[in-house]
């Protein structure tokens, strides 16, 4: 295991399988996925035609509030889903 996949194991949320997925996007660390935001990492894994749920981007949220993905409020669940939303349509257009 290398100390990227070690760093993003430390995080709430985020399993060997999602930091993969993560690596793939090219995020290697916590700076990475929090200067990227959850937001964009999730567009990016959807770019990529990985199939993940809205799921992720809670876990993805969670990791970087350091909060479990189930205790997010729910106001911010809906915003972050409506912003990835607005993403795909964006590059719809």
């Amino acid at each position: 295991m290398t100390q990227s996949h070690s760093e993003l194991l430390q995080l709430k949320n985020l399993g060997m399988a999602s930091v993969n997925i993560l690596h793939a996007i090219g995020v290697n660390t916590y700076d990475d996925l929090k200067d990227l935001g959850s937001v964009e990492a999730y567009r990016r894994i959807k770019t990529r035609g990985i199939n993940v749920s809205k799921v992720m981007l809670y876990a993805l949220e969670g990791a970087l509030l350091d909060l479990h993905w189930n205790e997010l409020d729910i106001d911010l669940k809906g915003r972050l889903v409506k912003e990835a939303e607005q993403d795909s349509i964006a590059e719809s257009s």
